[in-house]
């Protein structure tokens, strides 16, 4: 006799349904996949209902490449506020980049995050909201706020569409997600 398969999580933020697909994710077990990569619908009406969420001050939002860059975007967008974003490889072209480790809790595999130095610069003396897709366990989001700290900025809040579990750090969320599904 076969396992039953797993049940997917459906969200809704605005008019936008989405059935979320659980896979599984590091030491989480089995969590629900939130994707905005491709999604423009569902990156849009995210976007739209996080503008509440940005700190009073903010004057810039900082992020990290992948699935909350096109969520970062959209908010940049539609708040006016310019974006930076950190990103999971060094490139090349990079100039004195500051460099952050990230010892995922959640998924399992420690990152390392790269911010181009004049990138970093424009950080200096502003009030940063950080902005991700899904903070779980909060140790990305603390990454980017070291890179904040270090290039002379402000943290001014963390904000993601989806909150999963109980994140080390206070945050921002159109919803909480479940922290792991049979």
């Amino acid at each position: 006799m076969s396992a039953a398969p797993p049940t997917p999580l459906t969200v809704r933020i605005g008019d936008v349904e989405r059935v979320l697909p659980t896979v599984r994710a590091g030491n989480l077990g089995r969590v629900p996949l939130v994707e905005f990569i491709g999604d423009p619908e569902f990156t849009n009406a995210a976007a739209q209902a996080m503008l509440p969420l940005i700190p009073d001050g903010t004057e810039l939002l900082l992020t990290v490449v992948t699935n909350a860059l096109p969520l970062a975007h959209e908010l940049s967008d539609r708040s006016g506020l310019p974006y930076v974003c950190a990103r999971k490889k060094r490139r090349t072209y990079m100039q004195s980049p500051l460099i952050q480790d990230v010892p995922s809790l959640s998924l399992g595999v420690a990152e390392t995050l790269w911010l181009d130095g004049p990138h970093a610069e424009r950080l200096r003396g502003r009030r940063v909201a950080i902005v991700q897709d899904v903070v779980a366990s909060g140790g990305t989001a603390q990454a980017l706020a070291k890179f904040v700290v270090q290039a002379g900025g402000t943290v001014a809040g963390y904000l993601a569409a989806f909150r999963q579990g109980r994140p080390r750090i206070e945050v921002a969320a159109l919803q909480d997600l479940p922290g792991r599904l049979p």
